[in-house]
Order: C-alpha cells, then structure tokens, then sequence
C-alpha cells in the first residue's frame, strides 16, 4: 500500500493517540480504512476507546441523503446504542449540550479539493465550537483527490461567506484537511487543542488513484475520482438552472438543457483549445432535481489529462456561452440555496459578484482566468507554512 490514511495509521497504532479520554466522532461513509472497514466500527470494536457520540455532515455518516441541501435528523444508532448528532440541520456546528461528555472530537472526513464541498465548513465549525467548549480535536487527514498542487478560481470575498464558503481560500484550494485546519485555527485565531494524524507516503503530486486506496463516495453525487476533477467548475452549475447531471450516473461531467444544442456548444469548447479534456455532445434525462423526466442537451467533459485539465475556466467558458447563445432559456437560480436566503447561489458559489458580472458582460474566460492568478498566488503564499506534505 503506497499511502496510509490518519485512520490507518491511528488503527495500525493500536489508537495509541485516543488514550483514556472520551471521543466525538465526525465521520461519513468514506471514512473507511485500506480495508474498506468503517471508522466507526473501528473505534466501537477498539478495546480502551470509550465512544461517546457520533457526528455526521450533509448526506449523514452514511450518506443516506441522496440529493443536496437534504437536512436530516439525529437519532441513536441502533448498532452501538449512540447518539447521532446531524451537522447538517436544525444545527451546523455542534453545540455545546453535543460536546458535554466527550473530551475530543476527533474529524475523519474525505474532502474533494473544491471550496464549496461542504465537509470542510463542518470541519471549520467544529473546531469554532471545540475551542469555546474546551474541547480537543483531532483530525484523521486523507490526501486531496486532486493532488495538492494547482489552484484554481476565484478566492472567496468573506463578504460572500455561505456554507459554500466561509474562509478565504480559492474554488480549487490544494490542501488537505489537517492543512486547512491548521490555516483555519490561525486565520480565526481559535484557541483549540488541534491534533493531526498525517497521511503517509502522500506527495503534492498525487492524485487519489496514485495512492492505492479505495474510493468510496464521499457524497452520493461524487461517484468517481473523475468527478472530482470536473466538480470545481462544475459545482458552478448549481448557481444557473442548467441540469449539472444530478439524477444522471456521471453527475458534473454531465450537463445541459432542453433548450440547448448539444452539438453547437461540444463544437464550441471544443474550438477553445482548452487543456486535458474532450467534450462529447450528449442527451440525457434526469430522473430528479433539475429537468427531472425531460431531455436535455449537452456536453460530456472527457477529463483527459488531469494534470493540465482546468475545471473552472472550463465551465466558466461552457456557462459563458450557454447563457450568450440561449438567452431565453439561461436563468440564474434564485435564493434560497445552502442556509443563503438574499445572495444570489452563483454569487456564494463564485465567492463574490465578479464572476458573474464578468460572464454577463462577455469578458473572455481566458481573461477571467488571467485575473484570478494574482489572489491565487497570495493564497499560495499565505498557506505555503500550513503544508504539511511535499512532493
């Protein structure tokens, strides 16, 4: 096995690093092992470990949710007698009746490198109220499926912070967990007992197939490692009522309308030249959210160089042209979307009005791209002391 997860290697130490005290524990339902064994059974069948309760973000700890900004309720599990507590509900971050009987939370969460995958909010939130309770946390990191080095898009403007949102960092980010809590506890300067169980044998240049571990879907709308790479500036998608694939088997990598050609719009970014990807006109029907039980035309993204591959300016120059081409059809989503009741969902999404300002106007994505550089490089060099791993 080339690359041992901070679950692997706490298990592999026989959860020396638990000791006696009482554990939280935040998983979903790929926070498995190398063997494909679930954190939970892990820590419950563990002699020493006392768990004391269970933590689940949007989709819950085994990802029932299908559909996104599905809320669900706690319960107690029925296997170990636990509570279940929902992050993703009547609470987001936990409060402080959750935290009362455990003395550390300990975080074991796949993230999929893009800024709006909401983990790492629960994530954020969870050390927010681990550091007014007095409560420690651990973090069980896992490589970014992307690698961790390109960045992508747009930073967030914190005058857009959302659920998609809430710290500074760009569409594409190139960190792991354990990194962005440690950039998140110094950027909110929290005072919190923050422990990481590095990943090893991980490098920068990694991807996720490179590592040898099994995929699990993070969320139900993540089947691949191939929707990763696409999800960056496909989660754009969300922000207009174009179908971005949900009810479809390759969600993000397909997308379209009714309204549109197919044909005229692979044509078109096909034309551009853009890196590491081929565009297939395609029609599909969704069987839920947008369009369910219509056909819709449009393109397939045909990831085939992920090293060179640029999802946001790639979406950002398919959404371009869609709304360009069929005015009458192309409509930005309205609020609500994600706990935002007054932004616009493209606005949160792209971390600020400019990028929709700029596709409304006709600038060239090329050009949008361009002006992205220079915040990306000040992130770069901001969270160059809270990277862990090399390579």
């Amino acid at each position: 096995m080339k690359t041992m997860t901070g679950l692997d290697r706490l298990v592999a130490a026989d959860f020396a690093a638990i000791g006696n005290r009482k554990v939280g524990l935040l998983v979903h339902p790929a926070s498995v092992d190398a063997h494909l064994r679930h954190g939970l059974d892990l820590f419950h069948s563990a002699q020493n470990v006392q768990v004391k309760a269970l933590f689940g973000p949007q989709h819950g700890i085994l990802g029932q949710t299908q559909d996104n900004m599905i809320e669900w309720e706690g319960y107690r599990d029925t296997r170990t007698g636990l509570p279940v507590y929902s992050l993703y509900g009547e609470h987001r971050k936990p409060t402080p009746a959750m935290l009362a009987d455990i003395d550390v939370l300990v975080i074991d969460l796949q993230d999929v490198g893009a800024r709006y995958y909401t983990f790492i909010w629960t994530m954020l939130l969870c050390l927010e109220a681990c550091s007014e309770a007095g409560v420690a946390v651990m973090i069980l990191d896992r490589p970014n499926p992307l690698g961790g080095v390109m960045t992508e898009g747009n930073v967030l403007d914190t005058d857009f912070k959302s659920f998609v949102g809430l710290a500074p960092i760009p569409m594409r980010h190139a960190m792991t967990c354990g990194e962005l809590a440690q950039f998140f506890v110094h950027w909110r300067e929290l005072d919190v007992d923050l422990e990481i169980i590095w990943a090893e044998g991980w490098s920068r240049a990694d991807d996720f197939d490179a590592t040898g571990l099994p995929w699990v879907l993070p969320s139900p709308n993540m089947p691949t490692t191939d929707t990763a790479f696409v999800y960056p500036g496909g989660c754009l998608l969300e922000g207009t009522m174009l179908s971005e694939g949900r009810g479809t088997t390759r969600p993000f990598e397909l997308f379209g309308a009714p309204y549109v050609d197919g044909a005229l719009l692979a044509s078109y970014l096909t034309q551009l030249d853009l890196p590491g990807a081929l565009f297939r006109a395609v029609d599909f029907e969704p069987t839920f959210h947008k369009f369910a039980g219509q056909v819709c035309s449009g393109v397939q993204v045909h990831v085939t160089d992920r090293l060179s591959f640029e999802s946001v300016v790639t979406y950002t120059a398919a959404i371009a042209f869609i709304r360009q081409t069929w005015p009458e059809g192309f409509a930005w989503k309205e609020p609500p979307y994600e706990y935002e009741n007054i932004k616009r969902p493209i606005d949160i999404l792209a971390g600020g009005e400019s990028w929709r300002q700029d596709v409304e106007s006709g600038r060239h994505p090329l050009e949008m791209q361009a002006q992205w550089r220079s915040r990306l490089m000040s992130f770069n060099v901001l969270t160059e002391g809270f990277r862990h791993y090399g390579g």
